[in-house]
């Protein structure tokens, strides 16, 4: 999504008579929604700038400008652009990131990183090489038009108000594979940064490149599942991007320091549905590997961990795919820090005890933690669906101040779930109930989400979804028993909705790898079997338990299936303590379909049982 876009000539004209900032601004409200004070600023500072970039008569007055490019299928938006043909007429675009510091220092032992300041004090941020860099990798990976249209994408950064004598460290030797890549330019250099562009910029192209990238068809979409085996191989199969850089790059610090000095280490990261917590780890359990260290993966949810086998199976031996990917529930009979790090995915949901009775061990946090000497925990506390779940940041942080670990907290928010749409996100959290936010009637972007009047064509939409890639699923909440005779026989339905004639079964007989199996699009899923994994599809199915009454989201847990055991106990609770049983329940019945609505990638579709949710949740929809 282009928030601007013009030729050369009709840019420069906007930043002469002084309405550039308005024009980016109204387009920016209308494509986007509101916009920060800092960020309107922002605009009319680096415009001056690049104006003056720009105009000269060796760049053509119809070339395409563009300015605020929000990347398909993330929430990263490209600062410039400028497009047009070389010498050979092939089409080029040129991605500038443009950056207004005016202080940077170099960050020894971390990759990309720098230290500049943002907000109150210094913090640690990408190198903008190779923030310009890794969002031309992005276009290229999502945008089929890039391919197809053999567009050259050339990446550059220019830090306008740097001057680079004070600042020598911008260019410093460990910067040079990216500075390579995505050349930078700093405060007195805007020649430097001109003659990078007529290198590749010889003739306009009227928007053509522009439009070709602005309206090209997304490839297909690439998944945790399908990259393991060629990740496990040492291979780059994401480009990490911003926050997930930072992230990493720590993480891989302390994991290092605690290997050297034997000291605890705890690195506790905060991120909601697709911002990269599973990639993070699994690209974590690699290099740490790679690095000598004894690590693991570690997950309560079976599905990953099953899914993740089945995608390894023939590329390394079980004992070794059983060593990499281990329970939560592994470590409670371990000695302190026999390992040198863990990787806890999905931390929030770690239980007290182990074992199928769960009467194992003490505390599966304080286990975990008492095992290695490096442990991170990817957690999302939105994500609590089951009675038993403990992981919460509070208590990860108890556990470590028992141990005497240091601890750190990072926040991911780069999000790649959703088609990017971080509105999306926020109106579903307003729509559910489960924190206020401004997305009241809706979002913005290209997420393709839907309400379904009848399940039968929930059924036949998701059905043709999945002819494409088999990525996409039925789901639905635990509102019918799970037939357990009818186990290994698909014939055999447990879903029933009357008045449609509608009836299908659970994932009956495959839970392990239900995520990936060709005729799975013909059962539905459930939360076990599908979180911590995506698709490109899902339609979901809101059981009776979520309903729209006094105009007001209900829940009740007494609509919930018997084999379920995610609320196991409540209705003991609810005997003495109704108000803490109901606030329990509905928290996870609440977070259980945010789960469940989160996991497609490209689109979202839903049929409620309750007609008044489902007029509802129309209602909530901008016409």
């Amino acid at each position: 999504m282009l928030v601007y876009e013009a030729t050369k000539s009709d840019f420069c004209t906007s930043v002469l008579n002084d309405t550039i900032s308005d024009e980016i601004y109204t387009n920016y409200l209308k494509k986007i929604g509101n916009v920060a004070k800092k960020e309107i600023s922002s605009w009319s500072d680096s415009m001056q700038y690049m104006y003056k970039v720009v105009q000269s008569e060796e760049i053509p007055n119809n070339c395409g400008i563009a300015i605020e490019f929000r990347i398909p299928s993330t929430n990263k938006r490209v600062d410039f652009i400028i497009s047009g043909k070389d010498e050979e007429k092939t089409q080029s675009v040129i991605i500038i990131e443009l950056k207004r510091w005016d202080e940077v220092h170099k960050v020894d032992g971390k990759d990309a990183m720098v230290s500049t300041p943002l907000g109150r004090g210094f913090h640690e941020t990408t190198h903008p090489s190779y923030q310009a860099w890794s969002y031309s990798n992005l276009i290229k990976d999502f945008n089929e038009n890039v391919q197809k249209e053999n567009i050259q994408i050339y990446p550059c950064a220019f830090l306008h108000n740097l001057d680079k004598d004070k600042n020598p460290e911008i260019e410093d030797k460990i910067y040079s594979l990216y500075i390579e890549k995505a050349p930078v330019y700093t405060k007195g250099e805007v020649l430097k940064l001109r003659k990078f562009i007529t290198k590749f910029i010889k003739y306009g192209d009227n928007k053509y490149s522009l439009y070709q990238i602005d309206h090209g068809r997304l490839k297909p979409s690439k998944t945790l599942q399908d990259s393991l085996v060629s990740l496990l191989k040492g291979n780059e199969e994401f480009t990490l991007i911003d926050d997930q850089k930072i992230v990493f790059e720590e993480a891989k610090s302390m994991a290092l320091k605690s290997f050297k000095d034997k000291q605890k280490r705890v690195l506790i990261v905060e991120g909601g549905p697709g911002t990269g917590k599973s990639i993070l780890a699994v690209n974590l359990l690699v290099k740490l590997t790679d690095k000598n260290m004894i690590v693991h993966y570690v997950s309560k949810n079976s599905a990953p961990r099953h899914v993740y086998s089945s995608k390894l199976k023939g590329t390394i031996t079980k004992s070794h795919i059983d060593n990499l990917f281990k329970s939560s529930g592994a470590f409670h009979d371990c000695d302190s820090n026999v390992f040198d790090a863990l990787v806890v995915d999905e931390a929030h949901r770690l239980n007290e005890k182990s074992g199928l009775y769960k009467n194992l061990g003490d505390n599966q946090i304080k286990e975990i933690i008492n095992s290695s000497k490096f442990i991170i925990f990817f957690i999302d506390e939105n994500q609590k669906v089951d009675i038993f779940d403990i992981g919460r940041k509070s208590e990860i942080e108890k556990y470590a101040s028992l141990f005497n670990a240091e601890v750190k907290t990072l926040e991911l928010n780069s999000q790649f779930r959703c088609n990017g749409s971080d509105g999306y996100l926020a109106w579903l959290d307003d729509l559910l109930g489960i924190k206020e936010t401004a997305n009241f009637d809706g979002f913005e972007g290209e997420y393709d989400f839907r309400i379904v009047g009848n399940p039968n064509e929930l059924k036949d939409t998701i059905i043709e979804k999945n002819k494409i890639s088999n990525k996409a699923r039925l789901l639905a909440g635990y509102c019918w028993n799970w037939n357990k005779e009818g186990k290994n026989k698909s014939e055999i339905h447990d879903i029933f909705i009357p008045e449609f004639k509608f009836s299908m079964s659970w994932n009956l007989g495959n839970t392990s790898t239900w995520a990936i199996d060709k005729e799975s699009v013909n059962e539905i899923g459930c939360i076990h079997t599908s979180q911590g994994l995506e698709f490109d599809y899902v339609g979901v199915i809101i059981g009776p338990d979520l309903r729209y009454k006094s105009n007001k989201i209900i829940t009740d847990y007494k609509k919930r299936a018997k084999t379920d055991h995610s609320l196991k106990g409540i209705k003991k609770i609810a005997e003495k303590y109704p108000d803490k049983a109901n606030k329990i329940a509905d928290e996870i019945i609440k977070n259980t379909y945010r789960t469940l609505m989160t996991r497609g990638q490209k689109g979202c579709y839903i049929y409620c049982c309750d007609k008044g949710l489902q007029e509802y949740i129309k209602s909530r929809i901008k016409k």
